[in-house]
């Protein structure tokens, strides 16, 4: 099985959170430093904070919804790592050449996601129990 010729590097790690003020308070006290942006992401009808760590980030994911994914993923496994997000160059062109290598995706048509992205996600049973997400800046400098 080839792997993705497309991906740049890790973006971020996204955490689930029951109380979005309360996982800021942690983290800014884990991290030195408090998130550098707060969004709201209408396709996914999340609050999210970014923190910066080197290259990388980490995103922490909220919901008011109680049906909402990320509330659903509380419930059942509990807080903590929700996806892992990869940058891609080319988000369509990931799309076809990981589908041409057996991966299955949860959506395969991009949509808008936090921090001036567009994302898709791959379905964990195909990247070993792992939601994975693929994201493409919208700003082509970052």
């Amino acid at each position: 099985m080839a792997s993705s010729k497309h991906i740049i590097r890790l973006d971020h790690i996204g955490i689930a959170v029951k109380d979005l003020h309360h996982s800021n308070d942690l983290f800014e006290a884990l991290m030195g430093k408090s998130p550098y942006k707060s969004e709201y992401v209408v396709s996914e009808n999340v609050m999210t904070s970014f923190f910066r760590a080197e290259r990388s980030k980490i995103e922490l994911l909220h919901s008011d919804d109680p049906e909402n994914v990320i509330n659903r993923f509380i419930e059942k496994r509990g807080e903590g790592i929700h996806h892992i997000a990869f940058l891609v160059k080319d988000i369509e062109a990931s799309i076809q050449d990981l589908k041409s290598n057996g991966f299955e995706f949860i959506n395969e048509t991009p949509k808008k996601g936090a921090d001036n992205k567009i994302i898709c996600f791959l379905h964990p049973k195909s990247s070993n129990g792992v939601l994975i997400e693929l994201c493409q800046s919208i700003d082509p400098e970052k």
